[in-house]
């Protein structure tokens, strides 16, 4: 089973129904004991940074997925859901986050219209298996004005150029985001979730 980790935030509906589609067996809990024996769990999101850790923090949840991280499920954070995993956010201000990853959340620079919303390519970075049968290049579907930074060389599974090239994808063994919304994406991005679930044990 998929945990899709409900904070009180973000698209979670959305998310589930794609989950559907694909047969993969999914539930929206915020039960840490739930989310502790998922095969996977995928965390979701919108907003900002300290309203994302706050609900977090409100529902319990920041132990449960340091925890579940560290204990090796798999892991995949959606737009927020992943930006939450970086040490410090500057949305409105200093905001520490997760602090998983160690690295920053950054603004998107000047020059661009902001929000970045729409379609767009993603390069892949290295040969992770979240991108398994998905073309080099295949375009996403964004909504941010915020990009994540690794401050270390390894996590950066995919970049997007908007006004500068960022880091759209992280993987690394277990842990997994993208900055683009792949229940949004239509054909690549069910094919990005459907990845996730086989490698979480949960899909066909």
């Amino acid at each position: 089973m998929i945990a899709v980790v409900d904070y009180g935030a973000g698209n979670i509906a959305s998310v589930v129904n794609a989950m559907g589609r694909l047969g993969a067996d999914a539930c929206i809990t915020r039960d840490p004991d739930v989310i502790r024996t998922a095969a996977g769990v995928i965390v979701p999101g919108v907003g900002a940074a300290a309203d994302v850790m706050a609900h977090l923090s409100a529902n319990g949840l920041v132990d449960v997925l340091r925890e579940t991280i560290a204990a090796g499920t798999p892991y995949l954070g959606i737009c927020m859901g992943m930006q939450v995993l970086f040490s410090v956010s500057y949305e409105g201000g200093e905001h520490p986050c997760l602090d998983v990853i160690p690295g920053a959340v950054r603004r998107l620079p000047g020059g661009q219209p902001l929000p970045h919303v729409g379609w767009n390519q993603v390069s892949h970075q290295g040969s992770s298996p979240l991108f398994d049968g998905i073309p080099d290049g295949a375009d996403f579907y964004f909504v941010h004005s915020y990009y994540v930074d690794p401050a270390v060389e390894g996590w950066t599974a995919a970049t997007t150029d908007y006004g500068v090239r960022f880091t759209s994808a992280i993987a690394r063994e277990n842990v997994m985001g993208t900055q683009f919304h792949p229940e949004k994406s239509g054909r690549w991005g069910l094919k990005l979730l459907q990845n996730f679930t086989r490698m979480a044990g949960a899909g066909r």
